[in-house]
C-alpha cells in the first residue's frame, strides 16, 4: 500500500513538474512575442533582439530560434501571428544585403550624431554605459524615421512625376486617335467629294440661260486699230464709202 501511495506520489508530482513547465514555456512565448511588438519596426535588428553588424549565420539562427518560439501553431496567443508575420519581415530585410547595407549606414550615422551632440570619441568611457546604449537606441529611431520619411517624400514625388508622365502619354494617344479618326473620315468621303466637284465644274463650264435656253453667243467686235488703219492707207475707200453712204 505505502508502494503504490509513493507512486502515485511520484506521478503527481511529475505532472505537476510538466504543467509548471509549459505554464514558464507559455510566459516565454508571450514575452517574446511582446517584445517584438514593441520592437522599433524600422529598426530589423531590434526586431530581431540582435546586436547592428552581427554576421548572417546568427541572423538566421536567431531567426530559425525565435520562429520557432512564437510560431501560431504552437501558442494560443492571438497575437502571435503579427509577431511571427513582424519577424519574418525583419530576417528577409537583414538577408537582403542592400537593404542591410542601409540599415548599418543609419545606424552608424546615429551613433556619430551622439557621439557629436555629447562631445565624446571613440574612446571616452561613456561608451560602454547603458546609458550611451539607449542614447544610441534613441538616435537610431530618429535617424530611420528620418530616412523613411526622405524615402516617402521622394516616392510621393515619383508616383506624381509618373502621373503627370501617364497623363502625357494619353494625351498624346488620345491626340494620335483623334488625328487618325479625322483622316479615316476624310478618306472615306473622299469619292463624295470628287463627284462634287466635277458637278460643280461641269455646271460652270457649260452653263445656262435664265429661261433654261442655250446661251447666247456675244458679237464679236473687230479691233479699233484695225479699222484707223484701212483709213489711213485707203482715204479714197474712206471716203467713197461715206458718198455712198
Amino acid at each position: 500500500m505505502a508502494t503504490t501511495d509513493a507512486k502515485d506520489e511520484s506521478v503527481d508530482t511529475r505532472d505537476a513538474v510538466e504543467v509548471l513547465e509549459a505554464e514558464a514555456k507559455e510566459f516565454e512565448k508571450d514575452a517574446e512575442i511582446d517584445r517584438i511588438l514593441k520592437a522599433f519596426r524600422l529598426d530589423a535588428y531590434a526586431v530581431l533582439g540582435l546586436k547592428p553588424g552581427v554576421p548572417e549565420s546568427d541572423i538566421k539562427l536567431a531567426y530559425r530560434k525565435k520562429s520557432l518560439l512564437i510560431h501560431p501553431d504552437k501558442t494560443k496567443n492571438p497575437l502571435a501571428p503579427e509577431a511571427f508575420d513582424r519577424l519574418k519581415k525583419a530576417q528577409t530585410e537583414l538577408m537582403d544585403e542592400k537593404h542591410r547595407a542601409t540599415l548599418d549606414e543609419a545606424i552608424a550615422d546615429a551613433r556619430m550624431l551622439v557621439l557629436r551632440e555629447k562631445k565624446w570619441t571613440v574612446d571616452s568611457p561613456e561608451l560602454k554605459t547603458p546609458e550611451f546604449e539607449r542614447l544610441w537606441a534613441d538616435k537610431t529611431k530618429f535617424v530611420l524615421i528620418e530616412n523613411e520619411q526622405r524615402r516617402r517624400r521622394q516616392l510621393r514625388a515619383q508616383m506624381q512625376e509618373e502621373g503627370r508622365e501617364q497623363r502625357r502619354q494619353e494625351e498624346e494617344a488620345e491626340a494620335r486617335r483623334r488625328k487618325r479618326q479625322h483622316e479615316e473620315e476624310w478618306e472615306a468621303t473622299r469619292d463624295q467629294r470628287i463627284n462634287s466637284w466635277r458637278q460643280f465644274q461641269k455646271s460652270k463650264t457649260g452653263g445656262s440661260s435664265g429661261d433654261g435656253g442655250p446661251s447666247k453667243k456675244k458679237k464679236k467686235l473687230k479691233p479699233i486699230g484695225f479699222c484707223l488703219s484701212i483709213a489711213t492707207l485707203r482715204p479714197d475707200v474712206t471716203q467713197g464709202s461715206v458718198r455712198d453712204g
